[in-house]
């Protein structure tokens, strides 16, 4: 960028000399400034010599003296902060006294030598006392500024109209004896530059023909956004002579903008409550309010929780009762409803909380009560959200000041409290959409001060069902086996190569002991077999490697094979267990697809609540209700249940579809469990669980689901539940009339055969009198691609 020429410095420092204050102290003078009103004392004397004691023009210097000594004392104290700096480089040449004590340089603002300036030759820029600066930030305020004049001098088109020059630029300054960074907001005056172009010829916006353009067509392009940063980015810099300095003014706007900061925190997304964002909090607080620590108080019912952050420590909740707080400061904060200063604990120290704080060293705390209006059949109550406070180890710390900046931040604390307190449900991930509007309306209550409810969905009609993969757990001993057997004659190979080249006694107890395992392996495995298998092998045999290796080339061989066989994650042979593994997720991913695409079509029937679970195939459980939904009806319930069963059977040719394809080689079977009569569920906070059901007459609902699929055929002794067909449940006559009439709707469809066969359940520990029907699913004949997707029931 280019720079002034020094011959315009001498002409500006005598110029901004005589309105650079030479105070640096608020209360006194210092020497160069007594200097300054010396030198002045005897430019006056010199002039007085020179005319007659008794004229006018003697009073007219006792005049002068007079002024000049008030500007000193004015300039020298006052608030504003100004500096004078080089357009190019941004380097300082003079700063005033308020600038100097905000930056913390000892000494005057003044100072001589061949060009002047206090900070001439010293090389100190904006850049180096702004922490937030850099090149680019900087070079970007000066081209506004270099635009403003080169469109004034060189198209006579004034951008002041467009307020160019008045937006204030917010730094932040790096001080030597402040501990928190200041902040600062000023202006940058120009009016004192000279532009030139060096070479004329040069025009960065003759493709613009600027001149030619109608006023009031340039003012709205000027205007539209960004257009200003977008020329200015256009000028040469290395073409312009700019000559003069950039008076810079502004303020200290420290308390300003870390209020500002503050609230912005507390009205992010973000819970105050998280342990990063609270410690985040308590460094502003502490930073505002110069405290040594803070303190959050949250009503919980007739309780009270108590968090302290002090000394760098986030202590643990404290809970006290709401009776142990009588008459303490808190209460009579929130019962003032008013930023309450208790200026030194120890004089009143009466509860049990005031002494634990007591200990901590605290000696005064400003108290800032979150109290909010809530309308109720009483009328118009006061609840109180919480209180936060600021603690300070010293008695009489803070003053009216920081009450007001307290009463301040209080709608903030209330937004961030009540924030904090609709997410108290977010631990709970994917809230099903249709009972999401409760726990909405729970958390807005909470929010409000209200004391919390359980989250009930009353008298809902629960609609459960279960396509389970049979025989899976067989199926993984079978792949365990296989992939053990595999591992275990590998070994074998590495001990026989080892016998061949070497006499080993040792190595021929090893060979009978592998094949003994191995014959064991032959007959059954289990599922702590494989655990067993692995630390035998780690302990018998792979110690031995580095050995083995030195053994000859058919023992080196023999045992790379057996470590690339076992070159995975799992550190051993995993091939079948891998293929199992896959198959599984396969099952497992295919019928959630199915089933998801049957919710989205039985969710336009009515919202209900489904949550499904892929472990050895998909569980899912609905339950759908009036106080789910209040235009529930029984047609949308015998709706639900038809579609539920369609579902299902979709789901079984899903498994068929896998089967044709050669992609898995696993059995399923599908179960639905019917109850006319409803249950109570609801939100239990405490577990990781969505819902449990409540009340007596509702457990033996869920011993059933639990028991259910290992359920027998009481005259047959065989499994309900058979591979390929689906089994209905019951226990009542009504029930099963309902749901005769469905499978006879599925047979009509062609999803099921027409042949039911049916049954009496064994008695399950708790639970007696259940029945069951059940029919095959029909596999998915060409005819039928289509049905699935007109018959869906939707009000």
């Amino acid at each position: 960028m280019s720079t002034p020429k020094s011959s315009s410095r001498q002409n500006n420092n005598q110029s901004v000399n005589s309105l650079i204050p030479a105070d640096m102290d608020s209360t006194e003078q210092d020497n160069h400034s007594v200097q300054s009103e010396l030198n002045m004392e005897q430019l006056l004397q010199a002039l007085a010599a020179g005319v007659p004691t008794q004229s006018a023009e003697i009073e007219q210097l006792k005049t002068w003296k007079q002024d000049l000594q008030w500007v000193f004392k004015f300039l020298g104290n006052r608030r504003v902060l100004i500096a004078v700096i080089e357009p190019g480089t941004f380097a300082l040449r003079y700063a005033n006294a308020a600038f100097c004590r905000l930056a913390g340089w000892e000494g005057t603002p003044l100072g001589s030598g061949e060009i002047g300036g206090l900070f001439a030759g010293m090389g100190i820029t904006l850049l180096e006392l702004f922490e937030e600066w850099d090149q680019k930030t900087a070079e970007k305020l000066y081209r506004r500024h270099l635009l403003h004049w080169v469109f004034k001098q060189s198209y006579q088109i004034d951008l002041a109209a467009l307020r160019v020059l008045d937006e204030p630029v917010m730094a932040t300054v790096k001080s030597r004896i402040h501990p928190e960074p200041r902040y600062v907001e000023f202006w940058l005056g120009s009016e004192q530059l000279k532009v030139e172009r060096i070479d004329s010829k040069i025009d960065e916006f003759a493709d613009l023909h600027l001149p030619l353009m109608p006023v009031s067509e340039r003012e709205a392009w000027l205007m539209q956004p960004n257009q200003l940063a977008i020329l200015a980015d256009r000028l040469q810099l290395d073409n312009y002579q700019v000559e003069g300095l950039l008076v810079l003014e502004g303020f200290d706007v420290t308390i300003q903008e870390q209020i500002r900061r503050l609230t912005q925190l507390l009205i992010d997304r973000d819970s105050m409550l998280r342990p990063d964002k609270f410690e985040r909090i308590d460094g502003c607080l502490r930073s505002l309010f110069n405290a040594d620590g803070t303190l959050l108080l949250r009503p919980d019912g007739e309780q009270v929780q108590i968090l302290v952050a002090k000394g760098g420590e986030n202590l643990q909740p404290i809970v006290y009762s709401m009776t142990s707080l009588e008459d303490s400061h808190f209460l009579k904060a929130t019962a003032a409803n008013q930023v309450w200063n208790v200026p030194d604990l120890r004089r009143e120290c009466d509860t049990e909380c005031d002494r634990a704080l007591r200990k901590m060293g605290v000696r005064s705390m400003l108290l800032v009560p979150l109290v909010v209006k809530t309308v109720t059949r009483e009328g118009c109550v006061q609840r109180i959200l919480g209180l936060v406070g600021l603690l300070c180890d010293r008695p009489n710390h803070f003053n009216g000041i920081d009450s007001q900046h307290a009463q301040e931040l209080i709608p903030a604390f209330i937004a961030a409290l009540r924030q904090a307190m609709q997410q108290r449900f977010s631990h709970i991930h994917n809230i099903h959409p249709a009972v999401e509007w409760r726990f909405v309306q729970e958390a807005e209550r909470r929010s409000w001060g209200l004391q919390q409810e359980t989250i009930v969905f009353a008298d809902v009609y629960p609609l459960f069902g279960i396509s389970d993969i049979r025989g899976s757990s067989d199926e993984r001993n079978r792949a365990i086996q296989t992939d053990l057997l595999e591992q275990f004659r590998l070994a074998l190979g590495i001990i026989d190569a080892v016998c061949e080249t070497k006499t080993t006694h040792l190595g021929q107890q090893l060979r009978l002991d592998l094949l003994d395992y191995i014959e064991h392996l032959k007959e059954k495995v289990t599922v702590d077999m494989e655990v067993r298998a692995a630390e035998y092998l780690n302990e018998k045999l792979e110690v031995y490697f580095d050995y083995f290796m030195q053994c000859g080339p058919k023992v080196h061989e023999a045992v790379e094979a057996y470590r690339a066989a076992c070159e995975n994650e799992h550190n051993c042979v995993y091939g079948d267990r891998t293929r199992y593994d896959e198959m599984l997720h396969l099952i497992s991913s295919k019928l959630q697809e199915t089933w998801t695409r049957w919710q989205e079509r039985m969710q336009k029937i009515l919202p209900h609540y489904c949550d499904i679970e892929c472990t050895d195939g998909m569980d899912h459980m609905i339950y759908v209700g009036k106080s789910v939904d209040s235009r529930f009806s029984q047609f949308h319930l015998h709706s639900l249940r038809y579609e539920q069963l369609r579902a299902i059977c979709d789901c079984g040719r899903t498994v068929f579809r896998l089967q044709a394809d050669s992609h898995i080689n696993m059995e399923l079977a599908h179960l639905v469990l019917v109850q006319n009569t409803t249950i109570d569920i609801f939100h239990n906070e405490n577990t990781e669980k969505m819902f449990d059901v409540k009340g007596t007459r509702d457990i033996r609902y869920e011993l059933v689901k639990k028991r259910i699929e290992k359920a027998v055929d009481k005259d047959a002794q065989e499994r309900i539940t058979q591979s390929g067909m689906l089994t209905v449940v019951y226990s009542t006559e009504d029930e099963w009339e309902e749901y005769e009439q469905y499978l006879l709707y599925l047979s009509r469809e062609g999803w099921v055969e027409a042949k039911v066969q049916t049954g009496m359940v064994e008695s399950l520990q708790g639970v007696s009198g259940l029945k069951f029907a059940r029919v095959r699913i029909l596999p998915e004949p060409e005819s039928i691609v289509h049905i699935s997707e007109v018959t869906v029931v939707e009000d």
